[in-house]
């Protein structure tokens, strides 16, 4: 199929960004999860200053906002991102089909299918964690999309949902989804209760269970299981690639993003020097200024930023200067010199 690389913008002064093919070699050892309003472009482009390995996914993207919607603004990225894949929510095998074609057009390295999100919103329009009540659906929905396109096609879901959380039941639906032609399967050790839990509480509330996915990865060898769900630490990391293929990050390596920093080092054994905090602010200085020029708010950025001084004194100050102050300042830029002076030595 014909890649195309084209510039962007858009009207509301995004930062001017690629669309186009990746060259960039795919892996699933680490990951940073899909998270709605967090995993934005910017948010990429500041966790690729930190690790040039790290599996990174859009936001989820429904196929009826990427087909019907502001298809460019959904789609773009900067080609530094790679690899990158983007996550779609949606049942409808044509439209999945139809908007998988879109991410290969547009670079994407994966595409990745949403079984896993607990919303009442997306459960509404049959999308998310409900659809593991459905595994005969999801398996047309993955072979839909295998079919239109030549780049991998995954899945991220739970371990189950209530009312159908038996080990039994989950096999069943891997087993399924696998015929249909997926072959890594991303797995959020926790079960999805879709009535009467918030989707934060969906996240802490049912209890992890990395037993049930080992046991997953021993009954299912010859697939590629990615584990996802409480995990904190690079430590942790290392020791769960002991049993799976792959970990994926969400809320920890937002908030304390400076852990990406060394998971080339520990991870994939790469021997470049780990970049410090205040080399990773100071790299971010063009993009900021170039997205200022272009109309944009620094706060679309520097938001993503925030955690880089966790931990350190004068963190407040940090976080205020980036987050609160930057909203009445006249010169911004002077604000990202005042942040970047705590991290001076680290």
């Amino acid at each position: 199929m014909h890649k195309r690389s084209i510039h962007m913008t858009t009207e509301n002064h995004e930062t001017p960004a690629i669309i186009g093919q990746s060259a960039t070699t795919l892996s699933r050892r680490f990951s940073v999860a899909p998270m709605m309003d967090w995993t934005d472009h910017h948010c990429r482009y500041f966790m690729r200053k930190l690790s040039k390995h790290a599996l990174l996914y859009t936001e989820m993207v429904t196929t009826g906002a990427l087909l019907h919607g502001d298809r460019e603004r959904f789609l773009r990225h900067d080609e530094t991102e790679h690899p990158l894949a983007l996550q779609l929510g949606g049942s409808t095998a044509a439209d999945l089909a139809a908007c998988s074609r879109l991410a290969e057009e547009a670079g994407y390295d994966e595409v990745n299918l949403n079984v896993g999100c607990p919303s009442d919103r997306v459960q509404n329009n049959m999308i998310g964690a409900c659809l593991m009540a459905h595994p005969e659906l999801v398996a047309d929905c993955v072979k839909a999309m295998r079919d239109a396109v030549g780049i991998p096609v995954t899945v991220k879901h739970r371990i189950g949902i209530n009312g159908r959380d038996s080990y039994a039941e989950l096999c069943d639906f891997v087993g399924k989804v696998h015929e249909a032609g997926c072959e890594s399967f991303t797995v959020h050790a926790r079960i999805a209760i879709l009535e009467g839990l918030s989707p934060k509480e969906n996240r802490d509330i049912p209890p992890l269970r990395y037993d049930v996915v080992a046991q997953l990865k021993s009954d299912f060898p010859d697939l590629e299981i990615v584990l996802n769900g409480g995990i904190k630490t690079l430590e942790q990391c290392s020791e769960h690639l002991q049993t799976f293929d792959g970990v994926m990050l969400g809320r920890e390596a937002y908030h304390n993003p400076y852990l990406l920093a060394q998971v080339d080092q520990q991870l994939f054994d790469s021997t470049a020097p780990v970049i410090s905090r205040y080399d990773a602010l100071e790299s971010m200085r063009p993009y900021i200024a170039a997205h200022i020029a272009s109309g944009g708010n620094m706060h679309h950025v520097t938001r993503h930023m925030l955690g880089l001084g966790l931990g350190f004194p004068g963190a407040r100050r940090f976080r205020q200067l980036l987050s609160v102050d930057i909203h009445k300042a006249e010169n911004p830029m002077l604000l990202l010199d005042q942040a970047a002076a705590f991290l001076e030595g680290h």
